[in-house]
């Protein structure tokens, strides 16, 4: 049976400034206990109100599932009604971790310094304050590959999903991590693998780039036998295919996200590049 993807409101509880650009934000909610789940990598959108709007317009939940809406995705032709001068920034996050005791979710903002509307409301950001949640739902859900030894690559807005699949390997799974940052003030510590784990830090202020890295990388990958790549997409894309192509790990070991997109936002209209990643993304889906 389909699922109606839940949208919710969400209030900030605290924040965090973890490293010099990047905040870690709590959040609360009564429906949060029924959201989040015990499970890696849960993706949600934030919903950020535009210029003028104390808290954001959020399009009408879904009511009850529809069997012809198997992704719950009826909720975004609801938000795309919304007139353009009043619909809510809309960025897509990871849960950084769940406090059931408290019921604070809390999730990490990258701030960019670019004026953009996550980066600006991110850096401004005070308890109190109310944004828009759409998801996390399980439909989205991606097992982790089966693995000896893992490689988990990305930048600084996969380290939640990072850090949550380092915490979620099982015992027998050890992990080495290349994680790219600006610099070495942004670097941050991260759990360990149960099975033992590595981190490699590339800084970017130092000429450093996560592709040039994983592929000039040398016994450091010795035995890994899967891969968890996210981040800037045409990055992820490269990664994925020197994996593949290069180091001829199994297509299915390989599990990868594209994050963002290098000049364009997720306001931006999908390219013909970005359609042919999500069939790919598809047809590599168990």
């Amino acid at each position: 049976m389909s699922q109606a993807l839940p949208v919710t409101w969400v209030r900030v509880t605290d924040v965090e400034r973890i490293t010099p650009a990047t905040a870690r934000i709590g959040f609360t909610a009564d429906e949060l206990p029924g959201l989040l789940e015990d499970r890696p990598d849960q993706q949600l959108k934030l919903c950020l109100p535009r210029a003028g709007q104390t808290v954001p317009r959020l399009p009408e939940p879904e009511p009850e599932p529809d069997a012809d809406d198997p992704y719950g995705m009826r909720w975004y032709e609801a938000f795309l009604a919304i007139p353009e001068a009043e619909r809510p920034w809309m960025r897509s996050f990871t849960v950084r971790s769940y406090d059931r005791r408290r019921n604070v979710m809390t999730v990490d903002f990258v701030l960019h310094g670019d004026g953009g509307p996550a980066s600006r409301w991110g850096a401004a950001a005070r308890a109190g304050d109310v944004l828009g949640m759409v998801g996390p739902s399980s439909l989205y859900a991606r097992p982790l590959p089966a693995a000896r030894r893992m490689l988990l690559a990305g930048d600084e807005t996969a380290l939640p999903a990072i850090a949550t699949v380092l915490e979620a390997l099982p015992a027998g799974t050890a992990a080495v991590v290349f994680a790219e940052v600006a610099e070495a003030e942004e670097e941050r510590e991260l759990p360990s693998a149960a099975g033992g784990s590595e981190v490699r830090w590339v800084h970017r202020d130092r000429g450093g780039s996560l592709v040039a890295a994983v592929r000039e990388a040398g016994p450091e990958l010795d035995g890994v036998d899967a891969a968890w790549v996210a981040g800037e997409s045409s990055a992820v894309r490269a990664l994925r295919r020197h994996l593949v192509e290069e180091r001829r790990l199994p297509r299915a070991a390989v599990e990868f996200s594209g994050y963002w997109r290098r000049a364009l936002t997720q306001d931006d209209a999908p390219t013909e590049e970005d359609l042919a990643w999500a069939a790919e993304r598809a047809a590599d889906a168990p």
